[in-house]
């Protein structure tokens, strides 16, 4: 016996609205899963720039140091030089002065700058005129003077005069 005048349906566990709540449940989780994804490659990521950073922050840290280095070696190597200039500077005066020393009647032919003492060649007129007007400057100035003379060939004398520097003022000097 039918009760009923139309085809009884068949019943699903699945209802429209337990569709719906799946499908709001299902976009819920795979949100979550997308963000959490999202999170971990993000994190990834910032440790890879983080590592990436230090090793150019080391890098850079390592170049700073050469630098560093580079920059006490060319402040040495201009002290260096305004030593070496400084030192020019006075030899050349030193010898300016020295060829203001001699008289125009004194020839010189050479001259050799030692590090403790002077040694000079030349021609005088006579002894006289090198005592008096040469050796007498040299004496001031140096602490030992030694010359000796003998003849030139126009009857004039030849000379050398060798001068040294008192030790203890040598070492005072450096």
């Amino acid at each position: 016996m039918r009760y009923s005048y139309i085809k009884p349906r068949t019943k699903t566990l699945f209802t429209k609205d337990i569709q719906l709540l799946f499908a709001f449940f299902g976009v819920t989780i795979f949100m979550l899963f997308s963000t959490y994804a999202f999170l971990l490659f993000r994190d990834y990521r910032f440790n890879q720039d983080r590592a990436e950073i230090n090793m150019k922050k080391e890098e850079l840290r390592i170049h700073i140091s050469k630098m560093n280095k580079q920059i006490s070696s060319i402040e040495q190597q201009s002290m260096l030089s305004e030593k070496v200039f400084t030192k020019n500077s006075v030899l050349k005066e030193s010898i300016n002065n020295l060829f203001d020393l001699v008289p125009g009647r004194i020839t010189l032919s050479e001259a050799k700058i030692m590090e403790n003492g002077l040694i000079l060649y030349g021609i005088t007129p006579n002894k006289d005129v090198y005592n008096f007007m040469l050796q007498a400057p040299l004496r001031s100035i140096f602490y030992k003077t030694y010359s000796s003379f003998y003849p030139a060939k126009n009857g004039w004398l030849r000379f050398v005069s060798t001068n040294y520097m008192n030790e203890e003022e040598l070492g005072s000097e450096d």
